[in-house]
């Protein structure tokens, strides 16, 4: 269990927009003067350049929030492979434990800890773990973004339904535009996931091309509110 103020961001799967998020976070909390360490414990697939391997991941939200720490201590355990890190471990015959990975999100109380998981909740990201094994080990209210698109509802309420069975405080749901238009027709997956997930705030971000705009805080900005007053 973690000390610190905090939250932990999962995804519905791979590929959602879980970093782009979590950066917008970073900024807007820092917007309203939290100071935010961010943690990507663990990231595979990684790009290897001038013989290290570099977490782009971790980089992005080390850079949002000021490059304020090594890179190493904001993502400690690096692995080429584009799988699992539990798999891309086992393949290089590394350890790598659930306690591990809770050592590496460690802070100084004083500070509002940001964990990015690898992956979807039930994502293995570990030895004999999942993502969703170390959410529950910190302890942290979770955020869970998903695709705003066609089949966003049955993700996001069994991804739901696991954050609650592991008795975790479900912060919000963000439904991430990850492309300039995701919804079809008369598809409102907001609307319709608020009838299943009645007291979780369920909100939309606009599609932002990699950028963060005032547009994109001003959407989440009862949230960041909410995050600041949390644990």
């Amino acid at each position: 269990m973690i000390d610190s103020k905090g939250c932990f961001i999962t995804g519905t799967d791979t590929g959602v927009g879980k970093t782009y998020i979590a950066a917008r976070l970073i900024r807007g909390l820092q917007n309203l003067g939290i100071s935010v360490r961010p943690r990507k414990p663990v990231e595979s697939g990684c790009s290897l350049e001038d013989g290290c391997l570099v977490p782009e991941d971790a980089l992005l939200l080390s850079n949002t929030a000021g490059n304020l720490e090594p890179l190493d201590r904001v993502c400690p355990y690096r692995f080429a492979a584009p799988i699992s890190p539990e798999r891309a471990a086992r393949m290089e015959r590394r350890s790598l434990s659930l306690q591990d990975l809770v050592a590496a999100c460690q802070i100084h109380a004083q500070h509002f800890l940001l964990v990015e998981g690898a992956g979807g909740f039930h994502s293995p990201i570990a030895s004999n773990s999942l993502n969703a094994d170390l959410a529950q080990a910190l302890g942290l209210p979770i955020i869970i973004v998903a695709a705003d698109r066609l089949g966003t509802i049955n993700q996001v309420l069994l991804t739901a339904e696991a954050v609650i069975n592991r008795r975790l405080d479900l912060l919000a749901v963000i439904l991430n535009q990850i492309e300039p238009c995701t919804t079809t027709g008369d598809m409102n997956n907001a609307e319709d996931l608020q009838i299943w997930l009645n007291n979780v705030p369920i909100i939309q971000t606009p599609y932002g091309n990699g950028t963060i705009s005032a547009e994109s805080l001003e959407v989440i900005r009862p949230l960041l509110e909410r995050l600041t007053v949390l644990n």
